[in-house]
């Protein structure tokens, strides 16, 4: 396996990929019971964009859509995507049972 080395201000850093990084974060490699691929595993890691927002748009959900199985409102789980809102344990349990992941890929 090779890596890229960088030198940023005269330090040296190692390029790596995304699933290694999570995988040298975590102390562990993504287990084969896992509900997420790889590919958004990577985009929670590298947090660009909210967690709610990756997750919603893997499971193919508007907005409403996953307010209403949450039982939320559209304008509160907008907030709470756009991180205007942290949400409520409630909502985040709420929606975290909606889109069928952990509790932790949200409040993390």
């Amino acid at each position: 396996m090779k890596h890229d080395l960088l030198h940023i201000q005269g330090k040296p850093y190692v390029l790596v990929p995304l699933h290694e990084y999570r995988e040298l974060v975590t102390g562990t490699s993504v287990p084969a019971e896992d509900p997420l691929p790889s590919d958004v595993l990577d985009a929670l890691t590298a947090r660009q964009e909210s967690p709610l927002r990756i997750l919603r748009r893997h499971r193919g959900l508007t907005q409403q859509q996953l307010a209403e199985a949450a039982g939320l409102s559209r304008p509160y789980l907008t907030e709470m995507e756009k991180g205007r809102k942290p949400g409520s344990l409630r909502a985040l349990r709420a929606v975290a049972k909606s889109l069928d992941v952990d509790l932790s890929y949200l409040a993390g």
